[in-house]
């Protein structure tokens, strides 16, 4: 896994269009959903609402990119300056037509009564996206977020991945603190239903690994450089992972 230093790779999954709710047209290029970390849109063309934040170093068509703090659905709502217009007084109506043209773009977390596809639950095969708890010597605890592209789990299922099941090669090699770091999101595929408490995952593929970590340096989401390493945007910092092949 390969990115040019100073872009922050787009971790887009596929799907249908992200929901609009004015103009679904303009969200053709959008995910349906989004982990927290993940570059959305081109700041050039959508602002950040809810779930989002602006990110100057991230590179998604130029001129930044909007990502996604929260886990959730992606949704795109068109400006109104009507509306922001008539809260303002006459002399600041100029203000008004200055205000933001662009479409936000939000993202919503799940609700466990949300009906849909929520609650999924995990089986044999499925590529899930978990976050990191806690690591020792021998394995990394995770908590299971997503089944599959778009199945949000309202209930907490736990995860394993095993030292043995971190990567294809060179398995008495891994050392745990050098692939994975408590709060981690990874991309893993479900090798077996485990010991009824916790499910056994595995990275062992070029597509799944890390695919957002924080910066221990200075907080900053990182991009990779290869499939064993990120290097931070802001400090420059270089940190190890076994990072996942971004998608997109």
């Amino acid at each position: 896994m390969s990115s040019s230093a100073g872009s922050t790779p787009v971790t887009s999954r596929p799907g249908t269009p992200a929901r609009s709710k004015d103009n679904p047209s303009s969200a053709s290029d959008l995910p349906t959903h989004a982990i927290p970390g993940q570059p959305l849109c081109s700041a050039r063309e959508y602002a950040p609402g809810p779930g989002t934040y602006f990110d100057e170093h991230a590179v998604v068509g130029g001129g930044g990119a909007i990502v996604a703090s929260v886990l959730g659905a992606v949704v795109v709502s068109k400006p109104t300056p009507s509306t922001a217009k008539s809260s303002l007084r006459k002399d600041d109506e100029k203000k008004a037509a200055a205000a933001d043209p662009r479409p936000r773009v939000s993202v919503v977390r799940p609700t466990a009564n949300g009906g849909g596809t929520m609650g999924a639950v995990p089986d044999v095969d499925d590529v899930v996206l978990v976050r990191v708890l806690r690591i020792n010597p021998r394995m990394a605890n995770v908590a299971i977020l997503v089944v599959g592209e778009n199945n949000s789990a309202t209930d907490e299922y736990g995860g394993i991945i095993r030292a043995q099941d971190v990567r294809e090669t060179e398995k008495d090699k891994v050392k745990m603190q050098d692939c994975f770091r408590p709060g981690d999101i990874i991309r893993a595929q479900v090798i077996s239903l485990g010991d009824g408490t916790n499910y056994y995952l595995s990275t062992a593929r070029n597509d799944l690994g890390v695919v957002f970590a924080i910066s221990e340096a200075s907080g900053a989401p990182m991009y990779p450089l290869d499939w064993r390493s990120m290097r931070c945007p802001v400090s420059g910092t270089i940190e190890q992972r076994k990072c996942a092949r971004p998608t997109s």
